[in-house]
């Protein structure tokens, strides 16, 4: 009896345990560097991003960035202009209390 022949792999195999974990996309580096600044800066402070200077496109690294921003739970908005990226906390805003009427 003729046992059927294995089909060759397409890929390479490894351990699932050397497997790394988690995602490094092409803007954790500047978008991890833009939160920690955000961290530091008092209220009322945007921080300047040079365009120039980003690895993609400003559209590319304000939706990463908003992403990570909503990811933290964090408020904060971002505006741009022709040479810089700005972003800055917003102040969190306290919910008013419901008062009750009297009868």
């Amino acid at each position: 009896m003729n046992r059927p022949t294995k089909t060759p792999m397409n890929f390479k195999t490894m351990a699932q345990l050397d497997v790394p974990q988690g995602r490094n996309g092409k803007h954790k580096d500047i978008v991890s560097k833009i939160l920690s600044d955000l961290d530091q800066v008092p209220a009322g402070t945007a921080l300047k991003v040079l365009l120039a200077e980003l690895v993609s496109s400003k559209e590319k690294v304000r939706s990463a960035l908003n992403r990570a921003i909503h990811k933290d739970g964090r408020k904060a908005a971002t505006a741009s202009d022709a040479t810089f990226l700005y972003v800055w906390n917003e102040p969190s805003i306290e919910p008013r209390p419901v008062l009750k009427k009297a009868l």
